[in-house]
């Protein structure tokens, strides 16, 4: 039987238009590019412009969802960790976490864990015994299959280093592995890749209407663009229910839930480079993380947003809360004095009715709406660590409606990311011996920017004026030419607080230049 042509077999139709151009939509876009499939992505602003840059940039499993018991969850999160280790070495790297114990703590009474400990042990009134935390702990290390980081340890806090900044009160500890991320560089990669796959990638392009007609979306781009698409994906993020009725006019049951997450950075507050895991009565944990190699960031508040559209930011609550959170454990308080730069993200989580925004699942929730004619996907939450495996599930969704080829992401390194988990050392040794001019820090941060890419960036420099303007903080004209013929950098924010986080190191007047440069630059492009 010969099938007669329908609109939808045209070769200008594009197989997936992807919305937003966070983690989650640059993962779908660059993994469907690998299976064959031919996509467009836009996004409103720059690439991880929202709250994919506005994490407090950790691959981990999330050890406090334990206490929700959100094995699967938890589970995921852990294999994940070690997986994109070995895509990301650049960006991505272990860190061991220390633990303050003391037996009089005590925690959220309304958590499932506290709720059963509560009938079982009612004399407990709250607190945690050791035991507990410890199978949590056990758990955390076995749930996963764990095969690169180190294990658990116990800490006494009165004979190491890391209980120098603490309170005389905490003398136990325990130490366990997570992993940092950049957030927004992971963002950028992938990204690049996908664009490397046949990806169209439009920043600063928002989808204003999207239709369907004659089994096809008709999607219509800020730029008066129109493009027809097999299937559409909804990673807006906060948005996504903007998109769902404003966009697409679509009636839905499922609801995104905004919850604001702020963090502060103060000057350094100790010397190692571990991170603390602070627990609160409130049932709330904060980190305490080394940041930027002169900094501390902690954070994070959980806080309801109502509107995504409004920009958020640390209010001088939140602001006062993380301080005096951090103070119940640190010697030397720290004070609204000591904090030199705020950020804040929402998160747009899948509304499962829970009673607070702390309680709110985390996991990531994908709804397939086949009644428009043609299929979109939404996408509701998920965590930065597992947003691959989330972009897997996504197209194992799309299976039925686009043909594609299976799973290949796993093991499949971002750009610069083609070295062994151990190799930085070397990769940084190599730099140095190839580019005499670059002291240690800077040949560090190039390495943990651009990976083997660094060497590209830096190709046929002989000394530091081979690279163009000095904007301090080592950025050169070099690097931000890159930044913006590679990875879609228009403007000096771009290039500081999302490639870089060198906005913490450049005064007004460096970031005035920066900003002239850029502009200068994409005029006569």
């Amino acid at each position: 039987m010969i099938r007669s042509q329908t609109p939808s077999d045209s070769p200008d139709v594009l197989d997936l238009v992807v919305i937003g151009g966070g983690i989650n939509g640059c993962g779908i876009a660059r993994d469907a590019a690998g299976r064959g499939l031919s996509v467009l992505l836009a996004e409103q602003g720059d690439l991880a412009g929202a709250t994919s840059s506005a994490s407090t940039k950790l691959f981990h499993g999330g050890l406090r969802y334990l206490e929700y018991f959100e094995f699967r969850l938890v589970r995921e999160a852990l294999i994940e960790r070690e997986v994109l280790l070995r895509a990301m070495p650049h960006i991505a790297w272990p860190m061991r976490f220390v633990l303050p114990y003391h037996k009089a703590m005590r925690f959220d009474a309304e958590t499932p864990t506290s709720r059963l400990l509560g009938w079982v042990m009612p004399w407990m009134k709250g607190r945690r015994p050791a035991w507990l935390i410890r199978l949590g702990l056990f758990l955390y290390d076995h749930l996963g299959g764990r095969k690169i980081l180190p294990g658990t340890e116990k800490l006494d806090l009165q004979h190491v280093p890391e209980g120098g900044p603490l309170k005389e009160i905490f003398r136990t500890a325990y130490e366990y592995s997570d992993c940092w991320v950049q957030d927004s560089r992971l963002v950028a990669l992938n990204a690049r890749d996908a664009a490397a796959r046949g990806v169209e990638v439009l920043t600063r392009t928002k989808v204003t209407e999207a239709r369907v007609e004659e089994g096809v979306w008709t999607v219509t781009l800020s730029t008066g663009r129109t493009v027809k698409a097999r299937a559409l994906v909804n990673a807006a993020g906060p948005w996504a229910g903007d998109v769902i009725k404003g966009v697409m006019h679509r009636n839905t049951k499922d609801h995104v839930r905004l919850v604001r997450g702020s963090h502060i950075v103060t000057a350094k507050l100790f010397d190692h480079d571990k991170a603390y895991f602070f627990q609160g009565k409130d049932g709330r944990i904060i980190f305490a993380i080394p940041y930027e190699q002169e900094f501390t960031l902690i954070g994070t508040t959980d806080a309801e947003h109502s509107d995504p559209d409004v920009k958020p930011r640390c209010t001088e609550e939140e602001r006062d809360y993380l301080c005096a959170f951090a103070s119940e454990y640190f010697k030397r308080p720290v004070s609204p004095e000591d904090v030199v730069w705020t950020y804040s993200g929402v998160r747009p989580l899948y509304d499962d009715g829970a009673r607070s925004a702390t309680a709110a699942t985390r996991d990531y929730v994908l709804v397939l709406d086949t009644g428009a004619g043609a299929p979109v996907l939404n996408v509701f939450g998920g965590k930065i660590t597992t947003y691959r495996r989330l972009a897997e599930s996504a197209l194992e969704k799309l299976g039925a409606h686009l043909p594609m080829s299976g799973d290949w992401t796993a093991g499949v390194p971002l750009p610069g990311g083609d070295f062994p988990v151990d190799g930085v050392a070397d990769l940084i040794a190599d730099l140095r011996a190839r580019h005499l001019f670059l002291t240690a820090p800077w040949a560090k941060r190039l390495v943990r920017s651009y990976g083997t890419e660094a060497a590209e960036l830096l190709h046929g420099a002989e000394n530091a004026a081979d690279l163009g303007e000095d904007f301090g903080a080592t950025l050169t004209a070099r690097e931000v030419d890159w930044l913006i013929a590679k990875e879609w950098a228009r403007s000096a924010e771009d290039i500081l607080w999302r490639r870089t986080k060198l906005g913490l190191h450049l005064d007004e007047g460096q970031v005035a230049l920066l900003e002239a440069y850029v502009s200068a630059h994409l005029a006569v492009s």
